[in-house]
């Protein structure tokens, strides 16, 4: 079996291990009496154990009903310290078994290829796509049509080498189909705060559109994200949502990037409101962090107002966005979420009907319900695939709890992380500072006065320059911080921040000695630009099976991929491996070569134009004129091609000079009429000396032979009468050829 098939598939195949896991004989009986995969999944359970929720599944919002045909993003996650290692996920229509294709409703649509993958012997279930630990996974759910009733969204867990099934409980949603008469109604989240005092909160938005991301028609000149709006709000209260309709304000938006109508709707909410969260635009979309902060905004939340929406458009588009969508920030412990990390695709409001970044504008009458773009939604459209793949994410939002404020009634324990932030003190939406202090820039931050990961402060200084009224204070020039010693926190810019270390990676032998390795990736760079020296791999011996004999199959790790095998347009990209063990000692199927396509700057195309015709005729009778002669063009220059040069040439010309004088006119005329008497007279002794050969008038042309690109016409001159003598043998019909439609293609 191949180390790359998911690893829910493989533990799920081992049965005899199961067993001695909790999984009864009659259990594997029945699924082995099932012929398909999927109800092998279903029919597998697991020990459970009371209050069991180290794993949660969860539909974004929390609704109770679902609208058919709509989208719902779903979020598998593990509780810190927990992961999961591989999961499969699932949904079936109430009461139904999984045992038939009709049993499972709506269907699921993959985010991120790199983390999950429908299932090779469950096309209808998700599930890893390589086995690492994880913490959480997203997919999009669109929901079965009307009339499917309720529906049973079920999750299992590998971890390590047990696999948990739960049939109620955090790993399993049941979602019921919205009542037509409530049609078109908001779904508001079930669950009330009960979590005491205030917490605040720090969102920072990281954009990952750009050019080599999403290299499809990128609009290279003027990619920006626009200002980001939105608020920290009640249930009550909804800026937007997936399945409803675009207000006044998410329209201007998601059309114009215009913040200026979205927040005086947020701000006529007062009583459901309690932050207004704003950060500046970024043109360009993106630039790296060493250039350019990730902006960022801060808002506290409440018992009362817990939810947290907001949104920014990618421009240039017609009615496109990002964002967040009633992030509920309040557990169910009656704490404050510590952590939100969340991957963003864009989608439309339903404003706009363009299908390009510029398209012109063109509005959706009657307005459609905001839905998330998907990779077959036009051809035209940059995100298009016509296998119909997952969109790439275009940006990431990360929203962390800085500080909490009064009494706390959670029971969770802090840990190091909540204690630093809960000692910030709470900081003012405004600056303060009255206009009549005039102070220079603040200082860098001092180092902390703890070296350990004990609590300490550090500090910041300015300057008062000017105090234009005396009889107004000024704020105090020195600033304070608390912090922890160098590589304690996140938050602390002058050290090398580290990720945890991923999974070992298999061992690199299936028999005998080999070694394994594991990786870990900076998460922060130090703020003064040097580099990182701590070490990001660890390598360590392992065993398999010391009694035994040479794999048959051994490879090595694949190359990188080869250059685009053109230097613009499209081409192909390959990667080689090797067989490192002796093909004899065994047949080794696996491919040793891979290729995939590539897609560089569209080739510049050069003009080209046809022959030069001939040289017309001189446009003067006599005397001093001039001729002309021209080329059309084929092929007009693209993407950068070479100009097209001259296509019309002119060049001078003499005649015989013109005679002059009064008597010259006469003379001309009488030459002319003279000339004429003797081509008459030609024509009637050849007709008394040829009288049976006589021809028609010239025929018509025919139709050109082509439309375009040069073709051919002809005529014919039959002959009318026909001599049997030998001697009329010059007698024949004629024929006359011209070019025509010579235009390009």
């Amino acid at each position: 079996m191949s180390r790359l098939q998911p690893l829910a598939l493989r533990l799920l195949a081992l049965t005899v291990p199961l067993v001695a896991k909790g999984f009864s004989d009659e259990t594997l009986e029945k699924a082995a009496k099932s012929e398909g995969y999927c109800s092998r999944i279903l029919r597998a359970q697991g020990t459970r154990r009371e209050g069991y929720n180290e794993f949660s599944l969860r539909v974004e919002g929390d609704p109770e009903f679902y609208k058919p045909g709509n989208s719902y993003r779903v979020t598998l996650s593990a509780a810190t310290p927990a992961y999961f290692r591989g999961f499969t996920l699932i949904a079936l229509k109430e009461g139904k078994e999984g045992d038939k294709e009709e049993d499972h409703a709506g269907t699921f649509q993959i985010i991120d290829e790199e983390e999950t993958q429908f299932m090779s012997n469950c096309p209808v279930a998700v599930t890893e796509s390589t086995p690492r630990r994880r913490t959480r996974i997203q997919v999009f759910w669109t929901a079965p049509p009307t009339g499917t009733g309720c529906v049973i969204l079920k999750a299992s867990i590998v971890q390590k080498r047990i696999i948990y099934f739960q049939d109620e409980g955090s790993l399993t949603k049941k979602i019921c189909e919205q009542d037509s008469a409530s049609e078109g109604v908001t779904d508001k989240p079930i669950l009330d705060c009960c979590a005491c005092g205030t917490a605040k909160y720090r969102l920072t938005f990281y954009g990952n559109w750009s050019e080599k991301t999403h290299p499809k028609d990128f609009p290279r000149r003027t990619n920006h994200w626009s200002a980001i709006i939105g608020s920290s709000h009640s249930k009550n209260y909804i800026l937007w949502e997936y399945g409803g309709y675009a207000s006044e304000g998410v329209k201007q938006v998601a059309e114009l990037g215009s913040p200026v109508k979205m927040e005086e709707e947020i701000r006529q909410q007062s009583d459901e409101v309690l932050t207004v969260i704003k950060a500046k635009a970024q043109w360009p979309a993106w630039q790296p962090l060493n250039v350019r902060a990730a902006p960022s905004a801060e808002f506290s939340v409440d018992r009362h107002r817990h939810l947290m929406s907001f949104l920014t458009m990618l421009g240039p588009s017609p009615d496109w966005n990002v964002g967040l969508s009633a992030e509920d920030l309040c557990t169910k412990d009656c704490g404050w979420v510590q952590k939100v990390v969340q991957d963003l695709i864009p989608w439309d409001a339903g404003t706009d009907s363009g299908v390009t970044y510029e398209s012109p504008n063109k509005p959706t009458v009657p307005q459609e319900k905001i839905r998330p773009l998907t990779s077959l939604d036009h051809p035209q459209s940059p995100f298009y695939d016509p296998e119909g793949g997952s969109i790439k994410l275009v940006a990431r939002v990360v929203i962390e709890r800085i500080a909490r404020k009064g009494e706390q009634c959670n029971i969770v324990p802090d840990n190091i992380d909540d204690i630093v932030a809960d000692l910030a003190p709470e900081e003012k939406e405004e600056d303060d500072t009255p206009e009549t202090c005039i102070y220079s820039n603040w200082s860098p931050w001092s180092a902390c006065s703890s070296s350990t990961c004990e609590k300490g402060k550090r500090m910041r200084q300015r300057m008062l320059k000017a105090q234009l009224d005396l009889s107004v204070p000024c704020p105090d020039t020195q600033d304070f911080q608390p912090c922890m010693g160098p590589g304690c926190s996140d938050e602390d810019g002058s050290t090398c921040m580290m990720s945890d270390w991923i999974t070992w990676s298999p061992c690199s032998v299936s028999c005998g000695m080999g070694t394994r390795s594991r990786e870990r990736y900076v998460k922060q760079f130090p703020e003064d630009g040097s580099m990182c020296k701590v070490p990001t791999e660890e390598t360590e011996k392992c065993v398999v099976n010391e009694e035994c004999y040479t794999i048959p199959c051994l490879l090595s790790p694949w190359s990188e991929w080869s250059d685009c095998s053109v230097t613009c347009g499209k081409g192909m990209r390959t990667r080689q491996r090797m067989l490192k063990s002796a093909a004899e000692l065994g047949d080794c199927n696996e491919e040793l070569e891979q290729a995939e396509k590539c897609m560089l700057p569209e080739c510049p195309i050069d003009c080209e134009l046809t022959e030069w015709s001939q040289w017309s005729e001189c446009n003067t009778s006599c005397g001093k004129g001039h001729m002309i002669r021209t080329r059309m063009i084929k092929i007009e220059p693209q993407f950068g091609g070479t100009a097209c040069p001259e296509t019309v040439q002119r060049t001078k010309c003499r005649v015989r000079k013109c005679l002059r004088g009064p008597g010259m006119e006469k003379r001309r005329w009488k030459e002319a009429r003279e000339k004429r008497r003797s081509e008459q007279a030609k024509k009637n002794i050849d007709s008394e000396q040829y009288p049976v050969c006589r021809l028609k008038p010239w025929t018509a042309w025919t139709e050109c032979s082509t439309l375009c690109g040069g073709g051919i016409q002809e005529r014919y001159m039959m002959v009318k009468k026909r001599s049997k003598s030998t001697q009329f043998t010059s007698c024949k019909d004629k024929k006359e050829l011209r070019a025509c439609n010579v235009h390009p293609c």
